[in-house]
């Protein structure tokens, strides 16, 4: 199993850079994974702004030649994780310019004469984890889970990833020894998954 690890996070002394250290090494400890990539948005300085003009078209951004291997790295991800923070309700701006600019048409799906695409990456699974000041029942009762129901309705299901499993950890600032298990508890996690 490969993974593809896309942390989005600009400090690497925050808890988003915890667990994906508790990821990576779950996955040195679990022996069905063959190989993990991690995409560090901020460290790589993507570039999350679209730019379309009359020489950079929506329509052509699946065969956009600055974005081929990170292209590649989907294609080749078994499994997709995504570590980031939840700023204002949503993941940061970074990952959803990535985002916009990878799950493009004729790449993660392609339009059918049908109401529904065909979605193009199927077969792939994705797990994410996401930490928030406020507490885990915030996006629930004041947000009405948009952000689960933006990542696992309107992006994964629409090209083809049935399998999403999310850990959302709230109140992840206060002092009140809870890091840890979670933290312990994503590592065991990926100590045992499989796709």
């Amino acid at each position: 199993m490969n993974i593809l690890v896309i942390y989005t996070h600009p400090n690497h002394n925050s808890l988003s850079y915890a667990f994906l250290q508790k990821v990576i090494q779950g996955c040195s400890d679990n022996a069905r994974v063959n190989d993990v990539q991690v995409l560090d948005l901020y460290a790589e300085s993507f570039n999350p702004v679209l730019v379309f003009n009359e020489t950079k078209r929506r329509r052509d951004m699946h065969k956009d030649p600055a974005l081929q291997q990170y292209r590649e790295q989907l294609l080749w991800a078994d499994k997709i994780v995504f570590v980031y923070p939840i700023w204002w309700g949503r993941p940061p701006a970074m990952l959803l310019g990535y985002i916009d600019q990878m799950f493009a048409s004729n790449f993660a799906f392609r339009d059918t004469k049908h109401l529904l695409p065909e979605g193009l990456l199927k077969g792939k699974s994705v797990v994410c984890i996401s930490t928030m000041k406020g507490p885990t029942f915030y996006p629930l009762y004041w947000l009405n889970n948009a952000h689960k129901v933006l990542m696992r309705r309107a992006l994964f299901r629409y090209v083809g990833i049935r399998k999403v499993k999310f850990f959302e950890f709230g109140s992840m600032e206060k002092p009140n020894g809870q890091q840890q298990k979670k933290l312990d508890k994503v590592y065991r996690y990926f100590k045992t998954v499989s796709v």
